[in-house]
C-alpha cells in the first residue's frame, strides 16, 4: 500500500483560504502599513482577509471563530505573534469553527518582522506580506492533525533538594502525587540551611526549613535520594525515563539513629567546605544536627579507615562495601530546582579576596553569625579572631557587570546586606557599619523598610559609590578601602576591620549538563529559559518540563517558594490525567519506494525506526520525535512528514523568493526549538538586522535535504542560511550535525556549478542568543551584498577571460 497518498494534499485553493491580520494595538500596526498589506495579500488571489484589534483577546477569539464559520474556509491563515505563543488558543478557535487545527498556519509578522524592522514602514510591510505567502503556500498543501493518546506516568521527578526542590515535592506529595527528590549533595536544604536569619522579618532559617525537609524524609509519597546524579533522560511530555547513579554513602539511612558518636570520634581533620573554608570537619560529615537525612557519609577521599567511626555505632549502620547504585524509573513530568552557585569574587583582584583573609563574601558571613555555623555566631576577624568595630559591605560583586559577563541583578543581596548589616549592629551596638551601593533594589513586601530601619535606628551608613581598591598590610595586619562617594563627590580612604562582598548568584554547574539531557535551553547567562517571559514563567519548550526557583533566574527565598509552588501546580494538572492527547508528527511510510537501504534508521537518535531481518523498517509512534532527519536522509522520497511535507516545504520556499522585494533575497531555515525561539527573543528585546532575511520555520535543520537547498537557488535566492541548534546541544541530538554536514557538501556541489560556496550560510544559536541571531543574520546578508546578486560570480569569470584575451594583466 502506498501510505503517501494519505498526505497528499488538495491543490492550493485560495477561495477557501481565509487570512486574518492581527494588529496587536500599535505593535504591528506601527510599523506595518495594515491596510497595504491586506490589499497584498487580496491580490494573491484570497478572498477572506480581515482585520482585528487584538485577536488574542477574548472578543477577537469570538470574531474570528465566527468569521471562518461564514467565510466558508476550510484553511486559515493567523498574521500575527510567533506561533510559539497563541498557538494551542487558535487550534481551539479553528476548531470550535469546524476547521482541523492541521489546516491552520500561524505567520509571524511581530517578533520576526515589525518589531525587527521598526525602523522601515515599507520593508518591514513588504516582508509582512512574503511570510504571508509563505503561509498560503503551507497551509495549502496542509494535512489534517493526527494525535495520539499515551498513558501518564503518575510519579513526578524533581532535580534539586534546596528550599525551592523541597517545596515543590511536598506541594505535589500532598497531593497524593508520588515523587522522586535528587539531590546530588549528601543533604537537603541547599543555601538556605547554611543561613541564620531571613529578611525581611528575621525568621530563624532553619525553624522553616527544617521541619519541611523532616517532612521530605517522612512523607509516605516521597521518596529522597541524596548522592545522586541524573545519567540519561529519554522520553517525552507523560512518559520520561531516567537513568539515575547514587554514589555511596558508607552509612545506612535505615539504620543510622542520628547519635553523631561517629563524628565526635574521628580522628581526621580537613577543611570544611560546607563553611566555605572555615574551620575543619571530619572525614565522617553530618554538617549540622538539623540535617536531612540525619545519617553522615563517609568522605572516602579523606577517610583513614581506622574504623573509628565502626566501633562505637551500636546501630550498626557503617556500611564500608556501600558501592555505586545505578536505577532507571519513570516518571510523567519533571521539575528542575538546580539552586545557583555564589560568585567567586577572586577574579576581581582589586578587592583582594583570597589574598586578604578579612575580605569575606556574604555568604561566609553568614556561616560566622550562624550558632550553628564554625564560631557558633561569634563574630571574627578571620585574620586574628579579634572582634571588628568597622565593617563594609559592598553590593553588586558579581552582579550587574559586563566586565565578568554578568549583566543581571541577583536580586537578593540588597536586602541580604541590609538584613546582615543589622545582625552584626545587634551583635556588636558599638561598631561602625557602612554599605556601598550603586542604588538598592529592595523590592518586595517589608524589604524598603527595612532599609529605613536599618538607617535610622541601627545608624547604618549608606554610601552610594564604588570601592576601587581593598588594601591590605600583612605586618600590620590593617586592611583600608578606597572609594568614591558619588552622591558628595569625594573620594574616601577607609581603615576597616572586615569586608563583605555582597556576591551574586551564579547558574548552578550542572545546568549545562541537564540542559542537554532534557534538550531544554539556557539562556545568556546560564539559566533554563523559561517558556514565555511573562506568561509561563515555570514552563519550558516541552510540556513536561519545569523550572522552579534560581534554576530560571535569582530570586530571594519567597519568590523562589512561590514559584516552586506554580511549577507544581503545572505538573499535578498534568498528572492528574490518566491519559494524554499530543499531536503526532511522525513520518509516512511508502513501501513501493522504500529499498530498504536504512539510512532512516542510521539517523534516527531516538531508535525509533527498526527493520528487522532485512525488512521494511517500521516506525515506533511513542519514540518518534517528528525531527524529520529520516525524510531529508531517504535517498528515494519513501519517507515524509504530514505535519511538514516536503512538498509544502519546497512550495513555501519558492513563495519565499519569488514574493520578496527585498535584495539580496535570503532565506533562512531556522529551527523551531533553538534559532526560530532566538529570532523571537530578537523582536522581544528589539534588536534590529536587515529584512531580507524570510525565515521558515522546521521542526529541525536536520529536515532539510539537498533538494529544497538546491531549490531555493533555483528559484533566485541569493542567499540561503540555515540556522539551528549547536550542534552539541541538538534539541534531537544529531538533527543540527546532519544539517551541517549536508550543507558543507553542498557547498563543494555549488562550487563546482560555478555557484560561490558562501552563499550556503550555516549557523547555529541557542534560543537565548538573540544577539548572536540578530549578528549572524546581519553578517551574512553583507556577505551576500558583497558577492553580489546571484550569477555574479559567472559574470565575474567571463569579465576576467575577456581581459586575459586582450592581452591586459
Amino acid at each position: 500500500m502506498n501510505q503517501n497518498s494519505e498526505i497528499k494534499s488538495d491543490k492550493n485553493d485560495k477561495d477557501r483560504v481565509a487570512v486574518f491580520l492581527c494588529k496587536c494595538g500599535s505593535n504591528i500596526a506601527g510599523p506595518i502599513d495594515i491596510e497595504d498589506l491586506k490589499g497584498r495579500v487580496e491580490s494573491r488571489g484570497v478572498a477572506v482577509v480581515e482585520i482585528n484589534d487584538h485577536l488574542c483577546s477574548d472578543h477577537g477569539v469570538q470574531e474570528l471563530t465566527t468569521a471562518i464559520k461564514k467565510s466558508g474556509a476550510d484553511r486559515v491563515v493567523i498574521a500575527g505573534c510567533t506561533p510559539l505563543l497563541h498557538t494551542e488558543l487558535f487550534n481551539d478557535a479553528v476548531r470550535k469553527a469546524g476547521i482541523d487545527p492541521g489546516h491552520l498556519h500561524i505567520a509571524n509578522i511581530r517578533e520576526q518582522c515589525s518589531w525587527v524592522h521598526s525602523d522601515d514602514r515599507e520593508a518591514a510591510t513588504s516582508k509582512a506580506a512574503t511570510i504571508i505567502d509563505i503561509g498560503l503556500a503551507e497551509v495549502g498543501l496542509s494535512n489534517p492533525t493526527k494525535t495520539f493518546e499515551m498513558p501518564v506516568v503518575q510519579r513526578a521527578l524533581v532535580i534539586g533538594g534546596g528550599v525551592a526542590g523541597v517545596n515543590a515535592a511536598l506541594e505535589l506529595a500532598d497531593q497524593g502525587i508520588e515523587t522522586v527528590l535528587v539531590e546530588k549533595d549528601a543533604f537537603l536544604g541547599g543555601h538556605m540551611a547554611k543561613i541564620d536569619k531571613l529578611f525581611p522579618t528575621f525568621d530563624c532559617s532553619i525553624c522553616i526549613l527544617g521541619p519541611m525537609m523532616a517532612k521530605v524524609a517522612d512523607h509516605t509519597n516521597i521518596r529522597m535520594l541524596t548522592l545522586t546524579d541524573i545519567e540519561e533522560i529519554r522520553g517525552s511530555t507523560g512518559r520520561y525515563t531516567v537513568k539515575l547513579k547514587q554514589h555511596p554513602r558508607y552509612v545506612s539511612t535505615e539504620l543510622c539513629t542520628g547519635c553523631n558518636r561517629c563524628v565526635e570520634v574521628c580522628p581526621v581533620d580537613v577543611v570544611d567546605e560546607y563553611n566555605y573554608g572555615i574551620g575543619t570537619r571530619k572525614a565522617i560529615v553530618r554538617h549540622s544536627l538539623d540535617a536531612v537525612p540525619i545519617a553522615p557519609y563517609i568522605d572516602m577521599n579523606n577517610c583513614v579507615g581506622c574504623q573509628s567511626c565502626s566501633g562505637v555505632c551500636e546501630a550498626k549502620a557503617i556500611q564500608y562495601d556501600d558501592c555505586e547504585k545505578t536505577e532507571i524509573i519513570e516518571v510523567g513530568a519533571i521539575i528542575v530546582a538546580t539552586g545557583f552557585t555564589p560568585f567567586d569574587p577572586t577574579v576581581i583582584e582589586e578587592l583582594g579576596y583570597g589574598e586578604n583573609p578579612d575580605v569575606i563574601t556574604s555568604l561566609e558571613l553568614e556561616r560566622l553569625i550562624n550558632p550553628t555555623g564554625p564560631t557558633k555566631g561569634r563574630l571574627i576577624k578571620p585574620s586574628d579572631g579579634s572582634t571588628p568595630h568597622k565593617v563594609v559591605f559592598i553590593n553588586c560583586v558579581g552582579s550587574r557587570t559586563m566586565r565578568f559577563n554578568r549583566p543581571y541583578c541577583s536580586r537578593a543581596c540588597c536586602a541580604a546586606g541590609v538584613k546582615q548589616s543589622i545582625q552584626v549592629k545587634e551583635q556588636l551596638p558599638d561598631s561602625e557599619i557602612y554599605i556601598f551601593y550603586s542604588d538598592l533594589r529592595t523590592v518586595g513586601k517589608g524589604h524598603e523598610e527595612l532599609g529605613v530601619r536599618a538607617a535610622d535606628e541601627y545608624g547604618i551608613q549608606f554610601i552610594r559609590g564604588s570601592v576601587g581598591e581593598v588594601v591590605y598590610d600583612p605586618v600590620k595586619n590593617k586592611t583600608y578601602i578606597r572609594a568614591e562617594d558619588t552622591l558628595l563627590r569625594r573620594l574616601l580612604e577607609l581603615e576597616v576591620d572586615l569586608v563583605v562582598l555582597m556576591v551574586g548568584m551564579d547558574p548552578a554547574p550542572s545546568n549545562q549538563h541537564l540542559s542537554n539531557l532534557l534538550r531544554i535551553p539556557l539562556d545568556e547567562n546560564g539559566f533554563f529559559l523559561e517558556q514565555h517571559p511573562k506568561l509561563n514563567l515555570s514552563g519550558t519548550v516541552s510540556k513536561g518540563i519545569f523550572l522552579a526557583g534560581v534554576s530560571q533566574a535569582p530570586k530571594d527565598i519567597s519568590d523562589t517558594v512561590a514559584h516552586a509552588g506554580l511549577a507544581a501546580s503545572k505538573v499535578k494538572t498534568l498528572l492528574i490525567r490518566n491519559t494524554i492527547t499530543t499531536d503526532l508528527s511522525v513520518p509516512t511510510l511508502d513501501q513501493d519506494l522504500c529499498i530498504t537501504c536504512l539510512q532512516c534508521q542510521q539517523v534516527c537518535t531516538p531508535n525509533a525506526i527498526r527493520s528487522t531481518n532485512g525488512e521494511k523498517p517500521v516506525i515506533n509512534q511513542a519514540a518518534c520525535r517528528g525531527c524529520g532527519a529520516c525524510v531529508a536522509a531517504c535517498p528515494t522520497g519513501a519517507l515524509d512528514l504530514p505535519s511538514l511535507t516536503t512538498e509544502q516545504l519546497l512550495e513555501a520556499t519558492k513563495s519565499a523568493v519569488r514574493f520578496s522585494h527585498s535584495k539580496p533575497v535570503v532565506v533562512g531555515y531556522l529551527c523551531r526549538w533553538c534559532a526560530y525561539a532566538a529570532a523571537d527573543r530578537a523582536g522581544m528585546t528589539r534588536l534590529t538586522y536587515p529584512a531580507n532575511i524570510i525565515p521558515i520555520q522546521v521542526p529541525c535543520t536536520g529536515r532539510l535535504d539537498t533538494e529544497i537547498l538546491l531549490t531555493a537557488f533555483e528559484e533566485g535566492a541569493d542567499g540561503v542560511a540555515v540556522i539551528g541548534c549547536h550542534v552539541q546541544d541538538c534539541h534531537f541530538r544529531s538533527g543540527a550535525l546532519h544539517a551541517q554536514e549536508r550543507t558543507e557538501n553542498l557547498r563543494m556541489v555549488l562550487e563546482a556549478a560555478g555557484i560561490d560556496g558562501r552563499r550556503l550560510y550555516f549557523g547555529s544559536v541557542s534560543a537565548s542568543e538573540s544577539g548572536q541571531y540578530a549578528k549572524q543574520v546581519s553578517e551574512f546578508i553583507s556577505s551576500i551584498v558583497t558577492l553580489g546578486p546571484l550569477g555574479s560570480e559567472a559574470t565575474v569569470k567571463t569579465s576576467s577571460k575577456s581581459k586575459k584575451g586582450d592581452g591586459s594583466e
